[in-house]
């Protein structure tokens, strides 16, 4: 009924237009830091593990906070929720920018994230229900510039602002448009979804935090520390058992707190299956690409953001014009092209050299962005078109837990594959080295010390091999793609049903 009401009236462009400056402002956040830990390392004097949690902290609120969206979005107006996201977001920023330590830094990151972990799955349940069906294509294309754009200018900001200022800076600038953000949230904001009196698990809240927030720290770490470490497996195995226990428990439940059982509807589960996948090979590019500029080609951090700024724009063009081509042609054939774009240009990746050109690096990368943005708004939104009104903010919240867990595997899987295949690689090169050249030199400890030439040509290696891995995980993505259908709503379609049986009645 509500779901109707919203259809027949204006969408609220206004609202919209705040929700869509405090999700880019919180997604921009989420990448921001990266490059500025080297200087935040220095400054506290702490030492690279510590200064790790300042992304993996972060990463994990929101994966630990954004199952739970479904039942504060239910739950509480759209007005309140966002404010108190909004507040959480600017006191952490505030925070941030002013800390006199590292750990006060820390507890900074873990608000911010508190804030930003509610406002994506907002954002996305307001635009499903304020827009009717042939305008949600368009609609989501719009939250397209906001979810791919924001996190990849992230690096290349904050390499520029971090060259010329103190790190400081990074929070500084966000600060008042979070600011004002806040202040237009309070005067403007209106409700547009529906709320329900329904109760939290804590039971289900406990399990959930368990269960993703030791798998995203698992598999986060694992590249870093190793498969072997007991942190990573026995954390990865703590939430996965935490998980399991969580899934039976909302089956088991009238109203869960994350609804399991949207996955009977077809496009929506293959929505997400293609949304892992691309969400896996899209995190490849974005770690092993700064691995191969930097470490092998010695290229700077500023020039490693701006090789990839290029694409990020093309999303945040691609990204509106992809809505419209959803809503007038569908996912299905936007996928297959995008996702073909996507396989091709992953191989071409897995072939760069010593000496391939920084402007071929820049054009591969642009036109592999521009693959993606055929595909993940389309696709997701297709699959939520299937859902009924009342499990949309199940579905936003579902896909948006997705991704975070799928981008911690996707990058944990490919830093081991190319690690792995660096070392081996590394055995070989010696070995032929040794044979052809004599026994390598011994260092002052009596280990063998690895020519620089010979690291970097095992490490292009390894990027080489995880980035064909890459490829035939598009390639999955890409046969899964011709499976899609156009879906009408859940209601259209009982709609249908019922004058089906009404036809048949009256023969």
């Amino acid at each position: 009924m509500s779901n109707n009401k919203n259809l027949q009236t204006k969408p609220p462009y206004g609202m919209i237009a705040i929700l869509f400056i405090g999700a880019f402002v919180a997604l921009l956040n989420e990448t921001l830091l990266n490059v500025a830990l080297p200087s935040i390392m220095e400054d506290f004097e702490v030492k690279p593990v510590a200064v790790q949690w300042l992304s993996t902290g972060y990463m994990l609120v929101n994966g630990i906070l954004i199952p739970a969206s479904a039942f504060f979005i239910q739950r509480f107006s759209d007005k309140k929720l966002f404010i108190t996201a909004m507040a959480l977001f600017t006191a952490g920023t505030l925070l941030a920018s002013l800390a006199p330590a590292f750990s006060v830094l820390l507890a900074a990151r873990m608000i911010q994230a508190s804030g930003s972990a509610i406002m994506m799955p907002l954002l996305m349940n307001v635009m499903l229900a304020a827009f009717p069906v042939e305008k949600r294509g368009t609609a989501m294309g719009m939250f397209g510039i906001v979810m791919i754009t924001a996190p990849a200018i992230g690096p290349t900001l904050s390499g520029w602002l971090v060259e010329h200022y103190s790190w400081r800076m990074l929070f500084d600038i966000v600060l008042p448009i979070a600011v004002l953000t806040l202040i237009l949230a309070i005067f403007k904001l209106k409700d547009v979804t529906p709320q329900r009196a329904i109760k939290l698990d804590i039971f289900s809240l406990v399990l959930s935090s368990i269960g993703f927030g030791g798998l995203l720290y698992g598999f986060s770490t694992a590249g870093e520390n190793g498969w072997d470490d007991p942190y990573v497996y026995g954390t990865i195995i703590v939430g996965a058992i935490a998980l399991i226990t969580f899934i039976l428990r909302q089956l088991q439940m009238d109203e869960p707190m994350l609804e399991f059982r949207i996955y009977k509807y077809p496009m929506f589960a293959l929505s997400s299956a293609i949304s892992i996948v691309i969400a896996i090979a899209m995190f490849s590019a974005m770690i092993l690409m700064p691995i191969y500029v930097q470490t092998i080609r010695g290229i700077s951090p500023m020039e490693s953001g701006l090789l990839m700024l290029p694409g990020a724009i093309v999303m945040g063009i691609m990204s509106p014009i992809t809505g419209k081509l959803f809503d007038k042609y569908g996912a299905r054939s936007l996928a297959v092209i995008g996702l073909t774009i996507t396989v091709i240009t992953s191989y071409f990746f897995s072939r760069i050299g010593m000496d391939t050109s920084y402007s071929t690096l820049v054009i591969l990368y642009t036109f592999r962005m521009f693959g993606m943005s055929m595909v993940m708004m389309p696709v997701m939104t297709n699959g939520l078109n299937q859902l009924p009104a009342i499990n949309n903010p199940h579905g936003t919240a579902m896909n948006n837990t997705l991704q975070q867990v799928s981008g911690a595997i996707g990058s944990a899987l490919l830093i081991t594959v190319m690690n792995n295949r660096t070392e081996s690689k590394t055995e070989e090169l010696l070995t032929e080295a040794a044979t052809t050249m004599g026994a390598g030199q011994a260092g002052p400890d009596g280990e063998l010390v690895v020519p620089p030439e010979i690291l970097n040509e095992a490490m292009l290696n390894g990027i080489n091999f995880s980035f064909l891995i890459s490829t035939l995980i598009a390639v999955v993505a890409l046969i899964l793609a011709f499976f899609i259908k156009r879906v009408k709503p859940h209601y259209e379609q009982k709609k249908e049903e019922i004058s089906a049986v009404n036809l048949a009645t009256e023969k």
